[in-house]
Formats: C-alpha cells, structure tokens, sequence
C-alpha cells in the first residue's frame, strides 16, 4: 500500500515560518512589529495599488535583493509585502529586455526628448554646459521610466480593485 502524502497546501503551509518565528528572528526583531502589522499582509485594494507599485518600481531599479528592499519600502509605505514580493518577480532573464526597453521608452516620453537626444553626451543648463555621462544618463531615463510604470499600475490595480 502506498503512504498518502498530504496536500501540497498543508505541506507548503507546514514549511513557512509563522508569526512567532518571524518575531523571534534575530534580523527582524527591530522591525518585527512594523512587520507583521497585519494590514501589509491582507488584500485591501489600497494596500495591493501600493504593493503593486513598489513592487514595479524596485523591479526595474536594481538588479539584485529586490524583495528584500520592497518589503522594506512596503512596510514605510504600508503596502501589501506579497503583493510587491509577487511585482519584483516580472524582471525575470525572459521578460528582462522587454521591461527595461518599455521603461526607457516610458522615461523618454516623460521628459519629452527625442529618442536620439536621449542619449547625447551634454546637456545644456542655461549657459552653462554639464557634461553628463551617456550611461548614467540612460540609467536616470530608465529609473524615471520605471517610476512611471509603477504609477501607471498602481492606477489601473486600484481601478480595478474598487
């Protein structure tokens, strides 16, 4: 006869850490109260339109940890952590291109340049000429872009949740 094995859900459920193991965690305990307030882990429409963009937004803005400093950003900005946990997940190595080409797309509409003066070398403050690297500057247009994108789903994520 063969040994009944319990649903994924209990097994899944058995294996993640409650609320008394979280508080007790040596690296959580000084923020464990802001932590496990329970409204950054329900799905109030609010909270998932906060957690939807802080998610999208740490996304695209640097490569690595991102879950780490949305869930940190969630709990200053009371959005939902599982939520913004699941947003950091659409950069991944297959959808990588698409996203950062759509944000910088995005942060050159913002600033209203076109796309060949996006990447000029200088640019021009008065009479005063300042030389800004072309990288960085591709890298601010793709933060601003990425911005963007986080605002425009918070605003459709709380169309939709209300």
């Amino acid at each position: 006869m063969k040994p009944v094995n319990p649903p994924w859900s209990e097994r899944l459920s058995k294996s993640l850490p409650n609320r008394d193991g979280l508080s007790a965690h040596p690296w959580l305990r000084p923020m464990a109260t802001r932590l496990l307030d329970p409204q950054l882990w329900r799905l109030q429409h609010e909270s998932v339109a906060r957690g939807v963009a802080v998610g999208t937004f740490w996304a695209f803005v640097i490569p690595v940890a991102q879950i780490v400093v949305a869930t940190v950003h969630c709990t200053w900005w009371r959005a939902n952590i599982p939520v913004a946990a699941a947003m950091t997940m659409m950069t991944n190595p297959l959808t990588i291109g698409f996203w950062l080409w759509l944000a910088y797309q995005l942060g050159v509409l913002v600033l209203g340049e076109p796309l060949g003066a996006a990447g000029a070398a200088g640019v021009a403050t008065g009479s005063i000429s300042v030389s800004v690297p072309r990288r960085l500057r591709a890298r601010a247009i793709r933060v601003l872009g990425s911005g963007a994108l986080a605002a425009f789903s918070r605003a459709v994520t709380h169309c939709v949740k209300s």
